[in-house]
């Protein structure tokens, strides 16, 4: 039995949280070529104090260097078992009707990742009742 690939979640993390919604429903809202379902990883820089250590109870400390390095930083989420986040409806401009997502933080920072990307106009409400929007991108 085969499975239709827009059926399938998917999580796009944005400043401040995550949402979770159908490939389909991602590709309808921001169209299929869009470059919010490219994941862009961040380079992040460590560093680490000179500090001393002790490696046997009862030894001497040895002085350990401080050192920096870089790496790559891609996109992650929390996950577990449960369902992460607060359950959203949404509906934009040809939607059909309004869709479930998922988000994990803010609505403020969801707002502003709609109102920065969202090439149609979109609105949201959340569990409790309270209506967002529309947001659109400014052309």
């Amino acid at each position: 039995m085969a499975s239709d690939p827009d059926g399938k979640d998917l999580t796009v993390n944005y400043p401040g949280g995550a949402l979770t919604m159908t490939v389909g429903a991602w590709k309808a809202l921001f169209g299929v070529d869009t470059p919010i379902l490219v994941p862009i990883p961040e380079t992040k820089t460590v560093t680490v104090k000179s500090h001393s250590r002790v490696r046997v109870i009862g030894q001497p400390a040895s002085n350990v260097t401080g050192f920096s390095y870089d790496f790559t930083q891609w996109p992650t989420s929390q996950a577990n078992n449960a369902a992460a986040g607060d359950v959203i409806l949404m509906s934009w401009e040809g939607s059909d009707g309004q869709w479930t997502g998922r988000i994990t933080g803010a609505m403020s920072d969801l707002a502003t990742f709609l109102s920065n990307n969202s090439i149609k106009p979109v609105q949201f409400r959340s569990e409790r009742g309270t209506k967002y929007g529309p947001f659109q991108l400014a052309v």
